[in-house]
């Protein structure tokens, strides 16, 4: 078994919990927030797009801990409520790009040859060009909007993960178990799903924990450009864009929607730093 399978017996669980501190604080950190979205209806105080304009730009207080925007809506509210589409993005941002790319990854490396090269020069071609620069063009080509996102998103990310898979395979395919696989008259489709990618897969899980950061902060400055999330919806980022021409005279408008943001952001990472040294990934 490669140093990436899992083999950790339920003390060596503990074990490991009891002696990484960050591992803990990463996972309460993504479970509150996950509590957060779940129960936003019922912990929001307001509606988060219920505009009163008696209240505009005040400061937090009692009724409204984080100060409302210049239309009147409850900061706190907007958060909370926001959580569900960040981590949305955040979510669903990274699984379409894992998947795409741990599947060119794993074809190109056990097949090699033309298939391989092929593949390759594809995501040469790809990485040619700025990722943010490419993803916005994408979005750009094809409208405003989560789904526009979501796409650029796939077209773009799986390069990182095709790379990291395919090294992995290249090496596994020549171990002892894979060789006593294909003597023994397995399938390519199994040698290839059942040996091979869960060995190689560990990397990929680090690495996409670590990518949930960049997708987050990347759905953010999508919407904070106007292309992502539209108003009036709750979005970290579509806030941070809002309270950015009163950033002098409102600074409660972009400061804690930017807090959660860093907040989301270093929950993933603590989590991601934590499972690399687990599966014993060195980034």
């Amino acid at each position: 078994m490669s140093a990436g399978a899992i083999s950790l017996s339920p003390v060596g669980w503990r074990m490991f919990f009891g002696r990484n501190p960050m591992v803990l604080i990463g996972a309460s950190i993504l479970f509150a927030f996950v509590l957060l979205a779940i129960a936003a209806p019922v912990i929001a105080p307001y509606d988060p797009v219920l505009q009163v304009g008696e209240i505009r730009l005040q400061p937090p207080s009692l009724l409204h801990p984080f100060g409302t925007d210049n239309f009147g809506r409850d900061i706190l509210s907007r958060v909370i409520w926001g959580t569900r589409i960040d981590l949305q993005i955040a979510l669903i941002g990274v699984a379409f790009p894992f998947f795409i790319g741990t599947m060119v990854g794993t074809i190109a490396g056990f097949f090699g040859g033309i298939i391989d090269a092929l593949f390759m020069r594809l995501v040469d071609i790809i990485l040619a060009f700025p990722f943010l620069v490419l993803m916005l063009s994408i979005i750009a080509i094809l409208g405003p909007g989560l789904s526009s996102f979501y796409i650029a998103m796939a077209l773009v990310g799986w390069v990182s993960y095709a790379r990291l898979i395919r090294a992995q395979i290249l090496v596994l395919k020549n171990s002892d178990y894979a060789i006593a696989a294909v003597s023994l008259g397995f399938s390519r489709l199994r040698i290839m799903f059942r040996h091979l990618l869960p060995n190689a897969i560990a990397g990929s899980i680090v690495f996409a924990m670590s990518d949930a950061v960049l997708v987050l902060l990347s759905g953010a400055a999508v919407s904070y450009l106007g292309l992502g999330v539209q108003p009036p919806v709750a979005e970290w980022g579509v806030m941070v864009a809002e309270g950015q021409s009163f950033i002098t005279t409102a600074w409660w408008i972009t400061l804690f929607p930017g807090l959660t943001i860093v907040c989301l952001a270093f929950g993933f990472s603590m989590l991601g730093d934590a499972l690399g040294e687990l599966l014993g990934v060195h980034e």
